[in-house]
């Protein structure tokens, strides 16, 4: 079944870590399929397989089903997590991946090993080789040994293999190491200097490496810090890897990024994280649904992450301009005249499927402004797409905020927006851009195309746009209501349990 839709997720269940692979002019997108079946690993019957997707534009996808199935209950992998797909020289294709069982421990934790895949061209057909599989080597510790990346550097190179890993005997926090294996022929790997050695994080889960241009770009996940995906640039694969001003692609909600290039496109696709009972105070949980961002390459090797094109085009604008009316006494024309107040603008009703660009012209000493999302019509409560030109950041916030109690102190009001739910942007005076898409309880906000910040918003499920400033104003240089083209055949998914009541509450290191 092919679904237009830009954001993925399969009948009864949820989009875990994906695993990019060109293949003849198309996308597989392989992803770890969480059906949340209400009970913890070591009580299912059977464990977590591989599924997959495929595409040519990222807008439309045919769901291909169960590819890797669990290995059952006495298997190595009764649960098949991360790993990669690379063609060899003869066009055969192989699929490595991690193998987990919960029964099979040592006494620190479960044990991870790499297992093994070939095809003879289907990418969806696979024959399993448990004979090939190995677990950590001397010097590693068994539980993290995961999430295999094979690649090679150039054609007749030795191929490589690159692992979440962590060296024994170091302090946890700081034992984390992106290891390095080398090859001649896929099968037998032998150990070399570790790619990324940074003593900081537990692990650097999910690695992706590859060249662009003159830099190498090396991509993970990490939870230790904080839950986000970041990246390194180099001029060589051997490094040094260096942090770019802005390190990360997204924000809290969107995880386990990997890569994919289409033509001269790059491509880097995650998962938006569910909550827990559907609901904006819920706790973040592991998978939910696809998520795709296009990077673009600055000249100085670092990377913007903003909308694929393909997903743009899929909402050509609403007929006729939008009006907006001032609440509270605000001046007639959209962001004059806040001065040292708060001021408000309410647009129209927005469906809960749009996409929104807002052109501002922010003023000097503006302290905030930005959109209302699903607002009431008095503007109380609403979601809030905050940008903070003295703190160079956009942030989500929303209100009401949790409330603890029933007076008015109680309202969280020390929170200075949803935890977690910022990025940082640079905000001088000036023209600035606000692409916000809109889908269901997802929301994946841009700025100025190149910084990206995606959420869920599960409490107000529809209502108005709005404008507002605090503390200075902007000119409103353009607005526009993108509305969508198609009828989409997949279910709704603002309709869909995000959980069922009981679902295991997974964390990101069991899965990746």
């Amino acid at each position: 079944m092919t679904h237009i839709a830009p954001h993925f997720r399969p009948a009864g269940g949820h989009v875990g870590d994906v695993i990019p692979f060109a293949h003849d002019g198309e996308v597989w997108l392989y992803y770890l399929l969480d059906e949340r079946r209400g009970v913890p690993p070591e009580q299912r019957p059977t464990g977590m397989p591989w599924a997959a997707v495929t595409t040519r534009d990222f807008a439309h996808f045919t769901d291909r089903g169960i590819v890797l199935p669990s290995g059952g209950r006495g298997s190595a992998d009764f649960d098949c997590y991360t790993g990669s797909v690379v063609a060899d020289d003869d066009g055969r294709l192989h699929l490595f991946y991690t193998g987990h069982n919960p029964e099979i421990r040592t006494p620190a934790g479960d044990i991870q090993v790499v297992c093994h895949a070939t095809s003879d061209g289907d990418p969806g057909s696979w024959t399993k080789h448990p004979e090939w599989t190995f677990g950590a080597l001397d010097g590693y510790l068994p539980e993290d040994w995961r999430d295999p990346f094979v690649f090679r550097t150039a054609p007749g190179e030795p191929w490589q293999m690159l692992l979440a890993a962590r060296r024994a005997g170091r302090p946890a926090r700081r034992s984390g190491v992106v290891a390095r294996l080398v090859s001649d022929d896929l099968v037998h790997w032998r150990d070399a200097p570790p790619l990324w050695d940074p003593h900081r994080f537990i692990t650097q889960e999910c690695p992706d490496l590859f060249r662009w241009g003159r830099w190498w770009y090396l991509v993970y996940s990490e939870f230790s810090d904080s839950f986000q995906t970041r990246y390194r640039i180099a001029e060589s694969p051997e490094g040094p890897w260096l942090a770019p001003e802005q390190d990360t692609i997204d924000g809290r909600a969107f995880y386990a990024a990997k890569s994919v290039a289409v033509g001269d496109a790059r491509y880097v696709i995650g998962w938006i994280a569910t909550k827990q009972g559907d609901r904006d105070d819920g706790a973040w949980q592991w998978a939910g649904d696809m998520a795709v961002l296009q990077a673009h390459q600055r000249a100085d090797g670092s990377l913007g992450f903003g909308l694929p094109d393909q997903v743009r085009a899929l909402y050509p604008p609403a007929p006729g301009p939008a009006e907006f009316e001032p609440l509270d006494g605000a001046h007639r024309r959209p962001g004059s005249g806040a001065g040292d107040r708060y001021a408000a603008w309410m647009g129209p009703e927005v469906a809960a499927e749009a996409l929104l660009t807002v052109d501002l012209d922010i003023h000097a000493g503006t302290r905030a402004c930005g959109v209302l999302l699903r607002s009431s019509d008095d503007g109380e409560d609403a979601y809030a797409l905050r940008l903070e030109p003295p703190r160079n950041r956009v942030v989500l916030d929303r209100w009401p905020r949790r409330a603890t109690g029933p007076e008015q102190w109680q309202v969280s009001g020390d929170v200075p927006h949803a935890v977690e739910l910022e990025r940082p942007v640079a905000l001088p005076p000036g023209r600035h851009r606000l692409e916000i898409h809109l889908d269901g309880t997802l929301c994946v906000a841009v700025v100025d195309g190149g910084v990206a910040l995606s959420a869920r918003l599960y409490d107000r499920a529809a209502g108005r746009v709005g404008l507002f400033a605090l503390d200075g104003g902007f000119d409103l240089v353009s607005f526009e209501l993108g509305v969508p083209r198609r009828t989409d055949p997949s279910p709704a998914r603002s309709a869909r349990p995000d959980r069922a009541a009981g679902d295991f509450d997974g964390v990101a290191g069991d899965f990746c």
